[in-house]
């Protein structure tokens, strides 16, 4: 009989990945600086976050914080390629693989001791199979619950691998800061901090009571469960996006209404082309903006009967985004975002009557044209001559 006292879930994160693959493709860039993207860091090397560059960061602060660095530009397919090949890897090592993003997943390898070791034996053979196979480094994080194993993926990195035995849970989990927490942002940071409250176990000695009067009750419920590593959750399989979003970053300069109108139809219509693909339909739509101050703010609407059709969700969108005008035009946007959520199956919707189907005709329509020729053949009158932004590798909606 096999007793475990590590995992069974690993957290398996790809480091700095789209610099990582470059690095890897170019020996020139490897220990040396690198930011992808111009206008907008998409991602930095580690030698460039040693610096002070961030993701979502502008060109010009990140060339100022890091002048050597090298700036190249993003290659999606090589980055889609890449993910594609490590996702093999997580296949060929278990049937439990829950796909987070295109660089990081969760595996449950309880199943596999008898046959293939503890989960620190598999979890360091993944790392060597992932750099064999693939040429990138991935840390991985191993513990009893998700929460902990991608807690662990953190501190380790980069390149790392860290196990949190099962009898040294909170010891490992207290000592840490609270912005380790799940769903702890800037916002809740600051209101925990301002009572003097900065490491996980300082919110674990607190009762649920105090933190619901301290953060509202879903805020509070969640991270006492959490500073006592309660996660219940398994490793899904298959489990479909409970929402899907893009953004745009806007970098410093001012945008006008019209300039801003435009991104935002681009982005509805990209949205709606992923629901359709997928066989989904949204009825909540949220607009996400960050501002030049760097606060940030969302404004969501709910519709009356879940959709896919751009036209009712590019309406929604322009109803939040009109209404956040004034506070856009008096502090500027530097990323503006819309989500899709409350999603559900296209084929379960019911039509309302009447029965006006010249809205999906035309954007099915549209999907067809856009596969066979690119996505470019066909667009709005408002998007000719505009940089559409970049599309980046996603797992499947």
């Amino acid at each position: 009989m096999f007793v475990s006292t590590d995992g069974p879930i690993l957290h398996a994160d790809l480091d700095a990945f789209y610099a990582s693959v470059e690095q890897r493709d170019d020996p020139r860039l490897r220990g040396r600086p690198v930011i992808v993207g111009g206008g907008v860091v998409l991602a930095a090397s580690y030698e460039a976050k040693a610096r002070g560059v961030r993701t979502a960061m502008g060109g010009r602060q990140a060339r100022a914080l890091c002048p050597d660095a090298i700036v190249v530009p993003p290659r999606m397919s090589a980055y889609s390629a890449a993910s594609k090949a490590v996702f093999e890897v997580f296949a060929a090592t278990t049937p439990l693989v829950e796909g987070i993003s295109i660089d990081e997943a969760f595996l449950d390898v309880g199943g596999l001791r008898r046959i293939a070791g503890s989960a620190a034996v598999i979890a360091a053979r993944l790392r060597a199979e992932v750099a064999a196979a693939v040429g990138l480094p991935i840390t991985v994080g191993v513990a009893r619950t998700k929460f902990l194993a991608k807690v662990a993926s953190g501190v380790a990195k980069p390149d790392g691998l860290l196990v949190v035995p099962h009898d040294g849970e909170l010891a490992f989990l207290h000592p840490l800061p609270v912005e380790r927490l799940w769903g702890v942002g800037a916002v809740t940071s600051a209101k925990l901090r301002d009572h003097g409250i900065g490491t996980v176990g300082q919110v674990a000695a607190l009762c649920e009571a105090e933190l619901v009067g301290m953060l509202g009750r879903a805020a509070g419920r969640h991270l006492h469960a959490l500073a006592h590593n309660r996660d219940p959750r398994p490793v899904e399989v298959g489990r479909r996006r409970r929402s899907i979003g893009a953004q745009r970053a806007l970098g410093s300069r001012q945008r006008g209404h019209d300039e801003l109108d435009a991104t935002l139809a681009a982005l509805a219509d990209r949205l709606a082309r992923r629901l359709r693909r997928a066989d989904r339909a949204c009825r909540t739509v949220t607009l996400r903006m960050r501002f030049r101050d760097y606060t940030r703010a969302t404004r969501s609407h709910t519709i009356a009967e879940a959709t896919t059709d751009t036209a009712v969700i590019l309406a929604a969108a322009r109803d939040l985004f009109a209404a956040a005008w004034p506070r856009i035009a008096a502090d500027g946007l530097t990323l503006i975002g819309l989500a899709l959520s409350n999603l559900e199956n296209s084929d379960a919707v019911q039509l309302a009557l009447p029965f006006d189907r010249g809205g999906p005709v035309l954007d099915s329509a549209v999907d067809t044209v856009r596969d066979r020729f690119g996505t470019t053949a066909i667009t709005r009158a408002a998007l000719l001559g505009r940089d559409p932004g970049i599309s980046v590798p996603l797992l499947p909606d």
